[in-house]
């Protein structure tokens, strides 16, 4: 039987008991029912996130975008992700538990691995985890493609619109995000 949400792999509890006791090399997340690895980001995924950071900051002063968030996700919340970045005003995760809750996250961030289970986690199962927790936007950054998709209006577990730009172009984040993203410098990152 596949995993799913009315047939997950483990119990939430069990999930979270696993993720507190694996090394600091591993990366656990637990979306729809299945436990996911994910992998150490690269020195280029990295730098796309600082670049990211940077135009956050740059416009949005008000606003914090924190690298490798943890929150539970999907509708009850029975989901885990470790987001690359979780876009909410500035002090929001003071005091947080490990696995935060969406509430006030203005946009979730990801940036595809070149690893065989990116299509499956980051395209297919996080925008409706995403949505169906009531993230505004979540901003898919695809390295294997050089595009950026940007989800936004979710409703009933799926986000409205998601059109997809490619690198050099620039991308206006919609309500409540409001950034305008200069791309052109994501191709220095293309391989």
């Amino acid at each position: 039987m596949t995993p799913s949400a009315e047939h997950p792999q483990m119990s939430v509890e069990e999930f979270e008991e696993l993720a507190r006791v694996a090394p600091e090399t591993v990366t656990l997340e637990f979306i729809n029912g299945r436990l996911g690895v994910k992998p150490a980001p690269d020195g280029d995924h990295a730098t796309i996130i600082m670049w990211l950071v940077r135009q956050c900051i740059q416009q949005r002063p008000d606003l914090d975008l924190h690298p490798e968030l943890e929150l539970t996700v999907e509708a009850y919340r029975t989901g885990r992700a470790r987001a690359d970045g979780a876009l909410a005003p500035v002090g929001h995760f003071a005091g947080r538990q490990q696995w935060a809750t969406p509430e006030g996250v203005l946009m979730i961030v990801e940036v595809t691995s070149f690893d065989p289970d990116a299509d499956a986690r980051d395209r297919k199962e996080k925008p409706p985890a995403y949505a169906e927790a009531a993230i505004p936007v979540y901003l898919l950054i695809d390295r294997d493609t050089n595009t950026l998709t940007v989800f936004s209006e979710p409703e009933n577990g799926t986000y409205q619109q998601h059109p997809t730009y490619r690198y050099g172009d620039t991308v206006a984040l919609p309500d409540p995000v409001n950034i305008t993203l200069a791309t052109e410098k994501l191709k220095d990152y293309a391989h």
